[in-house]
């Protein structure tokens, strides 16, 4: 998602720097790469490569990789003196660059299977969870793509987040976001549970070719008891699946201070994918800082 054109739009509207490069390789177009930039302090430049940069096969091993970010440091068009980031989708550690920030594992769910077959994937607890919210008569209904349908859900979970102190997004994200997809595209996709008449539970999910990025989550003390999670991100699966989505990336998990929800991550059977790091480009400022 941090590499998709329509992130890079949504995060300039917000005031950030958004710079773009393609990368060539005997005239040929081999790859993409998109940074988010900002001064710090008013005298050091800082760019940032989320996710980045993609690379076309032979040329995204580690070798491709690091010779792509020690041209991309050396041609960036942001003024000295600068910091240049790169954190690639990749395991591999990047020869002749410095790594600032150890890697973090994401757990990606293939969704071409069939729904008999993502079904039987679930771990079994997770499964029985599913179980039991359906036969509690728990149904997920979408949620409209304006404003004003899905506003709730980005306010219940903006309180979720300054409560247990993570950071996150800003809820003025996602109508950028939706402003800066294809007119043709439905990027946005969100499902609620109610009990009562009242919401319970909530999912948003971003779309982005024929892939889609869990966004935010927010359930109460009784969408929790009564499983609406695991109903919500298993419906969301079916729908996402059903319109050609075939990669969900349910984002970053943390075994230590977040093992309950690195848990339900991989309950939904679903590949934990480590990568290497945050890598700062040779000869930028931060190198010499921190060696």
């Amino acid at each position: 998602m941090q590499q998709s054109w329509a992130y890079g739009q949504a995060m300039a509207a917000a005031g950030v720097v958004c710079l773009r490069a393609r990368l060539l390789h005997e005239g040929r177009t081999v790859g993409l790469a998109q940074f988010l930039g900002r001064r710090l302090g008013g005298l050091i430049g800082l760019a940032l490569c989320p996710r980045g940069p993609l690379l076309l096969p032979p040329h995204d091993d580690a070798a491709g990789l690091a010779a792509a970010c020690r041209a991309l440091g050396r041609g960036l068009p942001l003024a000295r003196p600068r910091v240049t980031l790169f954190s690639p989708s990749s395991a591999h550690p990047l020869p002749g660059l410095h790594r600032v920030v150890t890697g973090q594992s994401v757990v990606l769910l293939d969704l071409q299977a069939t729904p008999e077959a993502l079904r039987a994937g679930l771990h079994g607890k997770w499964r029985n969870r599913l179980a039991a919210a359906e036969r509690a008569g728990l149904r997920a209904q979408r949620v409209g793509a304006k404003p004003a349908q899905y506003g709730w859900l980005l306010e219940r979970e903006l309180a979720q987040r300054e409560g247990r102190g993570y950071q996150a997004l800003p809820p003025g994200f996602v109508p950028a976001w939706q402003a800066a997809a294809p007119p043709a595209a439905e990027p946005m996709l969100a499902w609620r549970v109610d009990v009562d008449r009242e919401a319970v539970a909530g999912m948003m999910f971003l779309v982005h070719g024929d892939s889609a990025t869990y966004h935010v989550g927010w359930a109460d003390a009784r969408g929790r008891e009564a499983g609406a999670h695991n109903l919500l991100l298993w419906q969301a699966m079916l729908a996402l699946r059903e319109r050609g989505v075939r990669r969900l990336d349910l984002g970053g998990i943390d075994t230590a201070g977040g093992a309950g929800l690195a848990r339900f991550k991989i309950g939904t059977g679903g590949q934990v994918a480590g990568f290497s790091g945050t890598w700062v480009a040779p000869g930028d400022g931060l190198r010499r800082a921190v060696s």
